[in-house]
């Protein structure tokens, strides 16, 4: 979003509260509203209170492209024509448990038919926190944000938000839910992990700014940047997606860790924060989720860190809100706590009805309520979405996605992410001429993980020996699937194990690997942590991605193509601080 942009993003957000406030003393005259404004409150004056309601919600879809006579396009069509949403998010398509990409241009498609039956425009939003390539085939395939806090390098992160900010607009996406503002301080983190820059909170504040920069930059790629998950998800060990987490630490703690990244990311313009389905009792006594607390919404987040673009919950089809308050009551619940929009509720039509209810009984106060509306349509207006310009042009997505040079730049940042932690100086650079065994772990029996560190490796040494197994499978079934490797030169582990999997038999494993005669080269590609599980292995690399782009730097640093220059955004308890990483050169044997 250009600076122009955004001084009327924020100009008309501040004048929202002005448009609906209704005072019983006597205030200073406002002054004049802006055109701009005067829209925003005529349109407000022609919308009835279900259609104000409705412009709250944000309904999820896949991108994919449906027959006009199917349930799933009558569903879509329901949201958009009958029920007036205010947006759509794109997530992920998943069949027989593999996750699946949308199509670029089957989503630009898609879109482009939920615009024409819009009333009002569609906001759509998407989780591009590795910009395109997180949701959509064809955009660049950027490392993980982790990686980007082992390299380090600021212009880079400002290049992703940019990239991304394009990648977005020219398929129809305005607003993008990243970047991720959580401080990963907690190695059993099962959800952030490295979704996160690191656990530093004064670098993780750099990065998100930078993603912020980066996505503001381009005047003719305009997007909402979103900051999440307030107040902070890093120190948890539970996922939202499952239940409810609780974070227990005192409100002086939360000030020097969680909340110094969204500090940050207000004072550098960014235009939503995502609350997090999560428990802090510093913050809110009651036990009940950020999403649902006037404390952490209103008390701190807009009065005390001053903060005025649109509040955003979490989906709330997560189990951390779910498993307490259904559709409606949630709703009805993260309104009064200052939610401006509701992500994904489980069932629409209940939510939004909830809502109205709620404001016909004085549950909700209607001028609460149009604060909200007045925001959402605010963001619409600063985007330059009308109905004359909603739709998107489909022969011009082939020019923005997957530039070469975006390309490059993202392999760069993952060749210098990667980071040496431990070494047997015998082992590394690995030879062309020698045996490796690789050993790849994946969560999965049918996986696309790997499948590149694979033809990487074979590319360099022909005499591989390649076994692929499962952390599903029994430790008798992993020795026998591994069989001899007497024979190699090295055994390399890259795992693809997430910090959330069961190793129960894996770590026994592994740890037997690591007693051969041929040394162990541990690779992580999900869990840069994986070393305090297996102590004893000779050679420890680490990533911090599992994209295609490490997959391919990692192969590179181990045959010595390309220096090793990382350093760890985490500590690794037992074995590494903050920063450390061993420095080798470019060598090949």
């Amino acid at each position: 979003m250009n600076m122009r942009a955004r001084r009327l993003f924020v100009s008309l957000l501040i004048a929202a509260g002005a448009i609906t406030a209704a005072s019983k003393t006597p205030k200073p005259k406002a002054p004049p509203l802006t055109p701009e404004q005067r829209a925003t409150q005529a349109q407000m004056k022609t919308m009835s209170l279900r259609d104000k309601v409705a412009q709250l919600v944000i309904v999820s879809a896949n991108g994919e492209v449906y027959s006009t006579k199917s349930p799933d396009y009558e569903k879509y069509r329901h949201w958009v024509a009958d029920l007036h949403v205010g947006g759509i998010i794109i997530n992920n398509a998943s069949q027989y448990g593999l996750v699946r990409n949308a199509e670029p241009h089957a989503l630009a498609l898609f879109l482009n038919q939920m615009q024409r039956l819009a009333k009002t425009p569609l906001l759509v939003a998407s989780d591009f926190e590795r910009a395109a390539s997180m949701r959509v085939t064809g955009g660049t395939r950027f490392p993980h944000s982790m990686a980007f806090g082992a390299a380090n390098d600021l212009a880079a992160t400002k290049f992703e938000g940019l990239t991304a900010a394009r990648e977005a607009r020219a398929m129809g996406i305005h607003w993008i839910f990243a970047p991720v503002a959580d401080v990963n301080n907690n190695p059993s983190n099962p959800i952030i992990n490295l979704r996160s820059y690191g656990e530093d909170p004064e670098q993780v504040s750099r990065h998100v700014a930078a993603f912020i920069d980066g996505a503001h930059s381009d005047p003719d790629s305009r997007v909402l940047v979103t900051a999440k998950h307030f107040p902070g998800h890093g120190d948890t060990d539970v996922d939202s997606h499952l239940s409810l987490p609780r974070l227990e630490v005192p409100r002086e703690r939360l000030d020097a860790m969680e909340l110094k990244p969204f500090e940050a990311a207000i004072a550098r313009g960014v235009d939503s924060i995502m609350t997090a389905h999560m428990a802090v009792p510093a913050l809110e006594p009651s036990g009940m989720p950020a999403t649902v607390s006037p404390r952490v919404l209103t008390g701190l987040l807009r009065d005390e860190l001053k903060f005025k673009g649109l509040i955003v919950t979490d989906s709330m089809a997560m189990q951390g809100l779910a498993m307490l308050f259904d559709s409606g009551e949630g709703s009805v619940r993260s309104i009064i706590a200052g939610a401006d929009v509701l992500l994904m509720p489980p069932d629409p039509d209940k939510a939004i009805r909830a809502v109205v209810g709620a404001v016909e009984d004085g549950r909700i106060s209607r001028q609460r309520l149009e604060q909200s509306v007045a925001r959402v349509l605010a963001a619409k207006l600063a985007l330059g979405l009308s109905n004359k310009k909603k739709l998107v042009n489909l022969d011009a997505i082939s020019d923005v996605l997957d530039s070469p040079v975006a390309a490059d730049k993202a392999q760069a940042v993952a060749d210098h992410a990667v980071t040496l932690i431990r070494t047997d100086h015998d082992v590394l650079p690995l030879a062309t001429s020698s045996r490796p065994c690789l050993v790849v772990i994946t969560e999965l029996r049918i996986s696309q993980l790997g499948q590149r560190t694979i033809q990487e490796f074979r590319r360099r040494a022909p005499n591989l020996k390649v076994v692929s197994v499962d952390t599903g499978l029994p430790l008798a079934a992993l020795q026998a699937t591994a069989g001899d490797m007497t024979t190699c030169s090295a055994i390399v582990v890259a795992s693809f194990a997430s910090v959330s999997a069961d190793l129960k038999d894996v770590k026994p494993f592994l740890t037997l690997l690591s007693t051969s005669a041929a040394p162990m080269v541990l690779l992580p590609f999900e869990n840069p942590y994986l070393l305090t599980s297996v102590p004893s292995a000779a050679v420890f690399l680490a990533t911090f991605s599992s994209s295609l782009p490490s997959e391919i730097a990692a192969v590179k640093a181990l045959f010595g193509e390309i220096p090793i220059t990382g350093h760890t955004p985490v500590s690794i308890p037992g074995f590494a601080q903050l920063g450390d990483g061993i420095q080798l050169p470019a060598k090949s044997r």
